[in-house]
């Protein structure tokens, strides 16, 4: 159930979300058009996700206070990602093959899904009944 992955595998999976992040960002910059979040269309309610469009493009441009100010959540968390990836990347210069494991606790690997959830949960809770703005 919790296999543990390769470097490259993990570096892979990685850098192909970013690029599909970042490419749905580059053309909501440049053409204008963008993909409707389903949840926040039914229930009107921002999602975990939602702003991640903003996100990216505010990071193409290099406006890290507008990320910030679409979606913190997914930017802190693209952050972490980002370190992790650094390790793997370390891991994979090295010529470490195997599992990856060095660059979170096995505890937490074990746990990353729940904790996604209940995370999301109070993000969406706290973002949708006390805005900021």
């Amino acid at each position: 159930i919790d296999k543990p992955i390769s470097p490259r595998e993990a570096l892979f999976r990685v850098g192909s979300a970013a690029f599909a992040c970042f490419g749905i960002g580059t053309v909501h910059l440049v053409t204008g058009f963008g993909l409707q979040c389903p949840f926040r269309a039914v229930t009107g309610w921002l999602c975990p996700f939602c702003g991640g469009t903003h996100l990216a493009e505010a990071l193409i441009r290099g406006d890290v206070a507008g990320a910030w100010s679409a979606n913190p959540l997914a930017l802190v968390l693209g952050g972490f990602i980002g370190i992790r990836a650094l390790g793997w990347a370390l891991e994979l210069v090295r010529n470490l093959q195997g599992p990856s494991r060095r660059w979170l606790p096995a505890s937490w690997s074990r746990h990353w899904f729940g904790a996604f959830v209940v995370v999301s949960v109070v993000y969406v809770l706290v973002r949708n009944l006390f805005p900021l703005a």
